[in-house]
């Protein structure tokens, strides 16, 4: 019972408490797709007609598996009862006074979601669900929250620890669609058990924490109330939350709003690592960067126990990862032991465990001898400590430096676009 106890505490605190894209912030991401796109909402309206008479030929034939559409895939498969709550019908007016909002949302999702509803369909559960991403981050693999959540499901460090995702100074699973997105359904099923199988409570609890919707229903009870989620006492960005979720969920289940096709098969797959790999062509990489946000320093890549790579590039890259994890050491650099080191002296001056330190030198024991020499991954051609001073922000520096606003903030573990005027920032500069 103690251990019971113990657990479902620690969940409270660690429980997702992170605060979804605003509508602010959407609507900037909106009002970018709208600039690029005039062609108004009646060419939408006929698109979507014929889409949805296609669709619906379609789906009399075949299962959801078949289809051609993952989001069609997921229209046959939704469950969840139509509300017509205020909060939810004036998400849905939102969404449509925005049109071009699925456009941006598909383009992001198109790498993920297949994999997501795949997962999800497996622990048979809900197939609402694989919309959850869209709500927490807008699909974006990279996002930050001021509660330091990351990631398609937004995971805080102890919520993702806990459920077996790795982070590191190398390395942060929560950027990872492979092993967020088990870690979060994970969770997911903890809380639907945790609340007898309501999942309006199950979703709210996964943003704001179990805690917090447990109290709220116990208060209704004790107040001879409804405990219906909707009559529940939970803070702001919860009550919008579950509605946002339900006004997609209606938009897509009736078609009132066109969700560009997104294809119906696998367009990733992970490549395991078994150590370390350090790769000397930044270019290969970039084509790979939006797919592995989840690798923070590259040309090294520890910690990651794969790296997610496109389907019909598979092949090409297993080869070059197999060539560097069998002896290429072309990317790492020699060490002499002087005096005064240890392992963990050496591990700590570049930000490595002493395990990884051994397993890259074969070494059995902790024992070292001076003069002897050890082999180092090489971070990067130059590290930079930069103080921020009046008149910068994240962008200008990075573009300063010609690495992405997205790299700065994971480097420096950053939450927010903002700065503090002599904060220092950590770079890590590559001439290849």
């Amino acid at each position: 019972m103690y251990r019971i106890l113990l657990i479902s505490f620690f969940l409270v605190l660690a429980g997702c408490q992170t605060t979804p894209s605003n509508d602010n912030q959407t609507q900037q991401d909106v009002t970018a797709a709208d600039n690029q796109n005039s062609a108004g909402t009646s060419t939408t309206d006929n698109a979507s007609a014929k889409q949805s008479e296609q669709q619906t030929k379609t789906a009399s034939t075949l299962t959801p598996q078949q289809v051609e559409d993952v989001w069609q895939r997921i229209r046959m498969q939704l469950s969840f009862a139509d509300s017509k709550h205020p909060a939810v019908q004036q998400r849905i007016d939102w969404y449509l006074s925005h049109p071009n909002y699925m456009e941006e949302i598909s383009r992001r999702a198109e790498p993920y979601l297949y994999h997501i509803v795949t997962e999800v369909e497996k622990r048979e559960l809900p197939i609402e669900l694989a919309l959850m991403p869209l709500i927490e981050s807008d699909f974006d693999a990279s996002a930050y929250s001021h509660k330091h959540a990351s990631g398609l499901w937004q995971l805080t460090p102890s919520l993702a620890k806990y459920f077996g995702v790795k982070i590191s100074p190398w390395y942060d699973g929560r950027q990872d669609v492979i092993d967020s997105t088990q870690a979060a359904l994970d969770f997911i099923e903890y809380l639907h058990k945790r609340f007898d199988g309501d999942w309006y409570h199950t979703i709210a609890a996964y943003n704001v924490g179990e805690g917090r919707v447990l109290k709220a229903i116990e208060n209704n009870k004790k107040a001879g109330k409804s405990t219906d989620f909707f009559a529940l006492k939970l803070p702001k960005q919860t009550r919008h939350y579950v509605p946002k979720l339900l006004a997609a969920v209606q938009l897509l289940k009736h078609q009132k709003m066109e969700f560009p096709l997104i294809a119906n098969q696998p367009s990733i797959t992970t490549l395991p690592l078994s150590g370390a790999v350090v790769l000397a062509d930044k270019t290969k990489w970039g084509n790979l960067e939006q797919l592995n946000h989840g690798v923070i320093r590259f040309p090294a890549i520890i910690d990651a126990p794969h790296i997610v790579v496109p389907v019909e590039d598979k092949q090409q890259w297993q080869t070059l990862i197999a060539d560097q994890q069998n002896g290429d050491y072309s990317q790492w650099q020699n060490y002499t032991i002087a005096k005064g080191d240890s392992l963990s002296v050496i591990a700590k001056r570049y930000s490595l465990t002493v395990q990884q330190l051994k397993t890259f030198n074969n070494l059995k024991s902790d024992r070292i001898r001076i003069g002897d020499k050890l082999i180092l991954p090489v971070l990067a051609d130059e590290q930079i400590e930069y103080k921020v001073a009046s008149g910068d922000s994240l962008w200008k520096i990075a573009r300063r430096y010609q690495v992405s606003v997205a790299k700065l903030k994971q480097w420096n573990n950053l939450s927010k676009d903002t700065l503090r005027i002599g904060e220092t920032l950590t770079l890590f500069l590559s001439r290849s």
